[in-house]
């Protein structure tokens, strides 16, 4: 691995591509058999995809409970319009086939109705889902600050990359919003609100509410646009919050009336055994930025979160594309119908069990919740020699943070097919080590 096909299609992909992020050589044959996490590449090795394609894929590969139903749709031309400045359906409301833009935004505040909101624009990325997250915010409030996380990702559009806050070659040299602090993200397990080892909190305080503190902090609370968090960080490293840390947070929002922005791009969907992460917690997010799994970009809020003015927001694709809308919406259809939250703790259960009784020298921890999985290694080498060993073996893994590897299996993953995740990834492990 790569075999000889691969290596030729990459050298030719880079003949004209841009440099960019690509972790593996690995060359996925879209018309070779795939189902679930198995896949052929053009070489025609079979793999087996833990990466879930950055939580872009939350069903796998060609899974019949998604295909079937996409089976009976018929492509058209285009398959995206202006859908900001048109609408399109499939026959009368009250009978149509396939699921429309306005259905997929009907499921999302649905599911997101416990917040109050009842309001989602459609846009094509989740960069552009944050994008419109933080632009609502500062119409919504007239502030001009914004408060981020260390660690944090959020995207590379240059209003995301502002808030990035985790490798630097993500900012660098590019110009930024101005007025973005950050504090630490708190993920220390033994953090008792007093004090922890990531500094959040100390003195019997947090680094948050002295920044806000009326009369001696260096924000104003009325001057603050959003406070914008990963419930999980993602790309910074798989770093699961402390409860204590988000009911500081939520305190917070709710002592200042400050509007929390919740990136749930990577993290939502189901992945965890509830629709959204923050369902695990007590925050109460005023917006919620969506995508990859959902197919499309998302914000979602309040109403009056959302300017009256029109042409604040628009997008020429957001809400027109036509499969990209019925693949989310479905997806969601099939979680549901699946009981696929349920299956994603039972499987993530099992994965953090298997590995902790193998217990493999290398490895300093292995955490998660649901199907939203990490192992962090004792050093970045040694993460990567995993990886490494592990695609030669034809398993496909994702690195993230500083030497942790994320797992990120199909929600509807089987209790064998986490059996061989697991037996493979300590093998390489074994070999790495």
């Amino acid at each position: 691995m790569p075999g000889r096909r691969a290596q030729e299609w990459v050298e030719y992909h880079h003949e004209r591509a841009a440099p960019s992020t690509y972790v593996a050589e690995f060359v996925w044959d879209h018309t070779a058999p795939a189902e679930g996490p198995f896949c052929t590449d053009v070489d025609g090795n079979v793999l087996l995809d833990m990466t879930g394609h950055v939580a872009a894929a939350p069903l796998g590969y060609n899974n019949p409970k998604l295909t079937e139903r996409m089976a009976e749709f018929d492509l058209p031309d285009p398959a995206k319009i202006a859908g900001q400045d048109f609408y399109v359906a499939s026959g009368p409301l009250d009978d149509h086939d396939f699921p429309a833009p306005a259905d997929l935004m009907a499921r999302l505040t649905d599911r997101s109705s416990h917040y109050g909101m009842d309001t989602v624009f459609l846009s094509n990325s989740g960069a552009e889902a944050v994008e419109n997250a933080i632009k609502i915010c500062y119409d919504h409030t007239e502030g001009q600050y914004g408060v981020t996380f260390e660690g944090a990702f959020h995207g590379r559009t240059l209003g995301a990359l502002s808030l990035n806050r985790s490798k630097s070659v993500y900012r660098r040299d590019f110009p930024e919003i101005p007025g973005v602090h950050e504090v630490p993200f708190c993920d220390d397990r033994t953090c008792d609100a007093a004090s922890c080892s990531c500094g959040f909190f100390a003195g019997e305080s947090s680094q948050l509410r002295r920044m806000l503190r009326p009369g001696r902090g260096y924000v104003h609370p009325d001057n603050l646009a959003y406070v914008i968090l990963e419930p999980v960080q993602g790309e910074g490293g798989y770093r699961f919050p402390s409860d204590p840390f988000m009911d500081e947070i939520a305190a917070l929002c709710e002592e200042h009336d400050l509007t929390l922005v919740v990136d749930e791009i990577q993290t939502g969907i189901g992945r965890t055994g509830e629709f959204w992460v923050s369902d695990h917690y007590s925050i109460e997010p005023d917006v919620i930025a969506s995508a990859k799994g959902l197919r499309v970009g998302a914000t979602i809020g309040r109403s009056e979160v959302f300017p009256d003015e029109r042409s604040r927001l628009s997008s020429t694709w957001g809400a027109g594309d036509i499969v990209a809308t019925i693949q989310g919406a479905l997806t969601i259809d099939v979680i549901d119908d699946y009981d696929l939250m349920d299956n994603a703790v039972v499987r993530g259960r099992q994965f953090l069990e298997s590995m902790r009784d193998a217990d493999p020298e290398p490895v300093v921890d292995v955490r998660g919740t649901g199907l939203l999985l990490a192992v962090e290694f004792d050093t970045a080498e040694r993460r990567d020699d995993v990886m490494a060993a592990a695609f030669q073996r034809g398993l496909l893994l994702l690195g993230c943070g500083e030497k942790t590897i994320r797992v990120l299996p199909p929600l509807d993953v089987t209790e064998r097919e986490i059996s061989l995740v697991v037996s493979v990834l300590t093998d390489a492990i074994g070999e790495a080590a």
